[in-house]
């Protein structure tokens, strides 16, 4: 057991350390300076690259950054010059607490759902929840926000479109990041509870005469909840770590946001302190 968890342990090391090194080489190599946008002069831009490390060599770069990482250091946004710690601790709240909404509200709406579709005798009331379902996982995240603002914000007003305000700003922002959640969740539910009403220890609890809702609740749903749980883990650290459309299309100011802005003005992290003055 020890064994597989430290293994566990370093195959997470050496993923975590594979994508930030991927990371810092694709921001790198995309055309363009993160000064660019400030309409400055050639020779202002080169000063300021020089000033902050960024005309040295990549791999020089690359070592300093993984060594201010190491220590906490992420860097300094070069268009808001503040800290990206600083900027990860302004978003993060957030973030969460959309996030934790959203996997509140997939979970206690997919799990239902999915039991409906599996146990339900009417065809056009399954037949339904399978096209939802189908549309949930169909249609992509940011269709599925602009839709609902264009519905409930701007034609039928409402829900508040931008930020987060007040309790009803989450309405909009948590649908259009649960929905797809949803469906997923509904669709692994349907099947793993298809299956597990079907095994044997369920008919012996029938044949004891247990009452449906005893069955239920103390075979079925504790065996087919499995797999939705283990699907739970992924889809908590994607919701939490921000949903990059979602906060754009809301105006929310979460990390999501912020690494869609960052990517888009090139502002990858101050690897190198200054070092001279810039005259």
């Amino acid at each position: 057991m020890t064994k597989y968890i430290i293994k566990r342990l370093l195959i997470g090391v050496v993923t975590i350390w594979a994508l930030i090194t991927i990371t810092f080489v694709l921001i790198r190599i995309m055309p363009g300076s993160p000064f660019e946008a400030e309409n400055l002069s050639e020779s202002a831009i080169e000063q300021l690259e020089d000033a902050y490390g960024l005309n040295e060599p990549m791999w020089k770069q690359y070592v300093l950054y993984m060594e201010n990482l190491m220590h906490g250091n992420l860097g300094i946004s070069y268009t808001k010059n503040v800290t990206v710690n600083t900027l990860i601790a302004r978003g993060f709240p957030y973030t969460l607490s959309v996030g934790l909404i959203s996997i509140v509200v997939s979970a206690a709406i997919g799990i239902p759902m999915g039991i409906w579709m599996a146990s339900t005798k009417k065809l056009a009331v399954k037949n339904t929840l399978l096209g939802i379902a189908t549309l949930g996982v169909s249609v992509p995240g940011f269709v599925t926000a602009i839709l609902l603002m264009m519905a409930f914000g701007v034609w039928i007003p409402l829900f508040p479109i931008v930020g987060l305000m007040s309790a009803a700003s989450y309405v909009l922002p948590v649908a259009a990041q649960s929905f797809g959640q949803v469906t997923s969740i509904a669709r692994l539910m349907k099947t793993t509870y298809s299956e597990a009403v079907q095994m044997d220890y369920v008919i012996m609890a029938r044949a004891k005469g247990l009452k449906k809702s005893e069955i239920i609740f103390r075979h079925v749903l504790k065996n087919a909840l499995i797999p939705v749980v283990t699907y739970l883990g992924p889809a908590i650290a994607f919701l939490i770590t921000g949903s990059f459309v979602v906060e754009s299309i809301f105006s929310i100011p979460g990390i999501g946001r912020e690494f869609t802005n960052a990517i888009s003005n090139r502002d990858y992290t101050n690897t190198f302190p200054i070092c001279r003055t810039i005259e």
